[in-house]
């Protein structure tokens, strides 16, 4: 049986001007995990206010992913590892808390704790294949940090592994950021290599922490796991494998990301890839805005659409998510 988890939380660093484009602006920014997780758990909202979209309209990637499992069909968890707003979803909490500014001394003060319980709950889940995806605005940035803090380069021939949610990649903003948090933190970087806890508490988020201890753990006791998503699913592969965990993974992620980012490292970290197109490129709705940079992947899209590749279901994707999207679009008038 395959199971998809969601693991949902939030970073205070998403608050930085300009860093992020998963919600309309800082303010709702940081409902979108919660709502990310009623969407692919119900197909509609029950406790967060509004539905996830970039500043333009870009519907969230979750969207997408309850467009597959209403074709598909799959079993879900989602994992809650730091919300900071509430969610009608049903979740399993780790004891992670949201994480505070990157640039604070100390942001993830519940990291080592939260890896080591999502680390007991993966090794726990009774599936034989997991789809394991994240939602976190600003997670991209937390992702370099940790990168970095481990040792590994970022990126190649000039191409950042860094993806982004925006159409233009701030790369020098998401540079200044980690700057500004390795000197609060007093790590340097290459120094948290083989202590992956402390490369997620003082440089990264909760949710990397939840995520890359939950698939060790899974990995662990036989359990295939696909890391549905971009450079954060990447910087938890690093995580794991710096943890000494050397089982096999896959990386499933989309064409958007892979034309942002540079994914060479997977191979590095013995990950499998596998890159999905869904097509959206062809479209003229709101989803074309995804083949023109902007949101690109979340929300474990990457690992669905490869559900749904797998099933012969990939072309149904599209309108399945534009379904969706119209059935949340509040109605005025008679």
């Amino acid at each position: 049986m395959t199971r998809f988890v969601l693991v949902a939380g939030t970073t205070e660093t998403a608050r930085i001007d300009g860093i992020s484009a998963a919600g309309a602006d800082a303010d709702l920014r940081v409902h979108t995990p919660s709502a990310d997780a009623e969407l692919i758990e119900f197909g509609h909202l029950v406790r967060a206010p509004v539905v996830p979209v970039s500043p333009t309209g870009c519907p969230t990637p979750a969207a997408v992913t309850r467009a597959v499992r209403e074709r598909v069909g799959f079993e879900t968890l989602v994992v809650d590892a730091g919300l900071a707003k509430p969610t009608g979803a049903p979740t399993v909490g780790v004891g992670a808390k949201p994480g505070r500014d990157v640039r604070e001394a100390d942001p993830v003060p519940t990291a080592p704790g939260a890896w080591v319980a999502a680390r007991t709950l993966g090794r726990n889940l009774p599936d034989d294949e997991l789809v394991v995806g994240e939602t976190i605005p600003g997670g991209t940035t937390t992702a370099l940090g940790v990168l970095r803090a481990l040792g590994v380069d970022a990126a190649s021939a000039g191409k950042s592994v860094v993806s982004s949610s925006l159409p233009e990649n701030p790369l020098e903003l998401k540079e200044r950021v980690i700057e500004a948090a390795f000197e609060a933190s007093d790590l340097a970087p290459g120094e948290a290599a083989y202590r992956p806890e402390l490369a997620v508490r003082f440089v990264g988020d909760p949710v990397l922490a939840v995520v890359a201890g939950l698939t060790a753990g899974a990995v662990e006791s036989g359990t295939d796991v696909i890391l549905g998503g971009g450079t954060q699913l990447l910087a938890a592969a690093a995580l794991v494998r710096h943890a000494g965990v050397a089982d096999p993974l896959t990386l499933a992620s989309t064409s958007y990301v892979a034309a942002d980012a540079d994914l060479s490292l997977a191979a590095d970290l013995n990950c499998e890839t596998a890159i999905t197109d869904p097509g959206f490129g062809t479209r003229d709705d709101a989803l074309a805005r995804y083949a023109d940079g902007e949101a690109k992947e979340g929300a474990g899209m990457g690992g669905a659409l490869l559900v749904a590749e797998r099933a012969g279901a990939l072309d149904a994707v599209a309108d399945g998510t534009l379904d969706i999207v119209e059935r949340l679009t509040p109605r005025h008038g008679p």
